[in-house]
């Protein structure tokens, strides 16, 4: 039976380029770096990480232009399964052709990232 092992939540910005992926996947970057699944070898004894399953849900604006393997490749191990739904957040910033920008927005997006083992 999967049980909930660890849920972290992170945030994303794309400030230059208005590219939905580029906020998700800083998002999911964002919410894996304040974890350590030390207790997944120490105290469940899983000694391949791959055995974990990692559901990853991203609220960005623009959602179908989000590429799946990009905002998951940020996670070293486990089966990796993505959600995304329209959310987020677009700001005006300016526009700085310079920096790749097509437009003023600012793309932020959120993400919450679930480890789920066997136990």
């Amino acid at each position: 039976m999967l049980k909930r092992y660890l849920i972290e939540l992170g945030t994303g910005i794309d400030q230059h380029g208005q590219n939905p992926t580029a906020a998700a996947k800083r998002a999911v970057k964002d919410a894996i770096s304040r974890s350590y699944l030390t207790g997944i070898r120490e105290i469940l004894g899983i000694q391949d990480f791959n055995q974990m399953v990692v559901k990853v849900k991203v609220a960005v604006p623009y959602p179908e232009r989000v590429e799946t393997e990009e905002v998951l490749a940020p996670i070293p191990f486990g089966n990796k399964e993505l959600e995304v739904t329209e959310g987020g957040l677009v700001a005006e910033g300016m526009t700085m052709p310079e920096l790749g920008d097509a437009g003023p927005e600012i793309i932020m997006a959120n993400a919450a990232v679930t480890v789920w083992v066997e136990v």
